[in-house]
């Protein structure tokens, strides 16, 4: 037992994570931070065992999120692996035709600001400092409650006590499975294959600094859409052992462009799930060879190790359940398609909300339930909306593709006169 800030008598709990990607391990850092025991329970068998995946966006929502549950040395780590950005966003044909860029949003705050980071960094950051917390190696099989709490059970014959369970176990979720056995994560029917081209001092300038300098969403001809991405590496930037088990593909220190051309799954080969990095990479450059020379040179000096094929899924939203001593965060309940680029926020954003109601104290199956209450409220519109942007991004619709493109031209016709008037 413990005493809250007003004197009163409440039990001290625990909670047990499983899964330590990036909203688990947030949580771990908040909860830890608030006095609350906490053990996080990862199926890797080390931390650098699974590929963290390239540049992830923080937006102010995540930002927040990360500030508020991170001890300050660890946010100060954050801040200082952040990208280094120059550009804005823009929107492009693929002629390389501006569309429209948009304007830098205000960044003095860096607690409500946008920032680029590696995932492998941001890894780095989260999985420092838990100690005792953090437990590598326990790939978790079930669980089952009582009027005590809840047992893990893990597939090397371990078990382990909790009051309450947060599945963070990502999209293929086992505590989901067992949670919400109804709940659906379908095919979209959308392809992607993406790569990373190194952005040298030479590679910078073969490229329209737009693509080297700024997030860009291509408009080509109905049936199709690709995204490109820099990330400037700041020099606090460090590789840890995953880059000599592959220095290509888990290189943290070198700057690079990430690219991802998608289209209906029906538009690509059917054998293409088989493909290997060069068959993958011709592909893109047979559908890619009218356009603007500075993407096939992006599709065509990505090495191999960092080109693969992506199906794009998403969880089906369901209604309100039962509150109890087990519920979800992050991709474990609301895995959302890459479009909106806020998938990796909303995570965040659960575990900021999860980690405050549980560090007030009081009745834990009520502060669960706003939690979930909170989060199907604002998540759930999220994963619609991705779907939608999907499907927007390779519409077979002209008029569609036409309306967007008259769409972001009066935007940026708009915008540009706005900078002038400023001067």
């Amino acid at each position: 037992m413990e005493t809250d800030r007003e004197g009163m008598t409440v039990k001290k709990i625990k909670v047990a994570v499983v899964g330590g990607g990036t909203g688990g391990l947030c949580l771990a850092h908040g909860l830890s931070r608030a006095g609350v025991e906490v053990a996080v329970y990862e199926r890797s068998r080390t931390r650098t065992e699974r590929l963290q995946g390239y540049r992830v966006h923080i937006a102010p929502m995540g930002s927040a999120a990360l500030h508020e549950c991170l001890p300050p040395a660890a946010w100060d780590q954050f801040l200082a692996t952040t990208g280094v950005s120059e550009g804005t966003f823009g929107f492009v044909t693929e002629k390389m035709r501006e569309l429209a860029v948009f304007d830098a949003p205000p960044s003095a705050d860096p607690t409500a600001a946008h920032h680029s980071v590696s995932r492998i960094s941001m890894h780095q950051v989260l999985s420092s400092g838990l100690d005792g917390i953090l437990w590598y190696d326990k790939e978790f099989v079930r669980y089952e409650t009582d009027s005590k709490g809840v047992g893990l059970h893990f597939a090397d014959g371990t078990t382990a006590e909790a009051d309450l369970v947060v599945g963070a176990d990502g999209a293929s979720s086992r505590v989901r499975a067992q949670l919400l056995p109804h709940a659906k994560r379908v095919d979209t029917g959308i392809r992607t294959v993406i790569g990373k081209f190194p952005l040298t001092e030479a590679a910078r300038t073969q490229l329209p600094r737009q693509l080297a300098t700024a997030p860009t969403l291509v408009l080509p001809p109905p049936g199709c859409g690709m995204f490109t991405a820099p990330h400037e590496f700041p020099a606090a930037s460090v590789n840890d052992e995953t880059a000599v088990v592959d220095p290509v593909l888990f290189d943290n220190t070198g700057s690079y462009v990430m690219w991802s051309y998608g289209a209906k799954a029906e538009r690509f080969p059917a054998d293409l799930a088989e493909l290997d990095a060069p068959a993958l990479r011709s592909l893109i450059l047979d559908r890619i060879r009218d356009w603007h020379p500075a993407f096939s040179r992006l599709v065509r000096d990505s090495p191999d190790g960092t080109v693969s094929m992506l199906p794009i899924r998403t969880s089906v939203p369901v209604r309100d359940w039962e509150t109890g001593p087990v519920t979800l965060l992050g991709d474990a309940v609301h895995s959302m398609t890459p479009f909106r680029g806020i998938g990796a926020n909303i995570a965040l954003r659960d575990a900021q909300v999860l980690c405050r109601n549980l560090s007030h104290g009081g009745d834990v199956t009520a502060a669960v339930a706003d939690y979930e209450r909170q989060m199907r409220k604002y998540a759930y519109p999220q994963v619609r909306g991705s779907l939608r942007s999907a499907k927007q991004f390779v519409t077979e619709s002209r008029f569609s593709r036409g309306l967007t493109r008259a769409s972001m031209t009066a935007l940026g016709a708009a915008l540009s006169l706005r900078r002038k008037l400023r001067g």
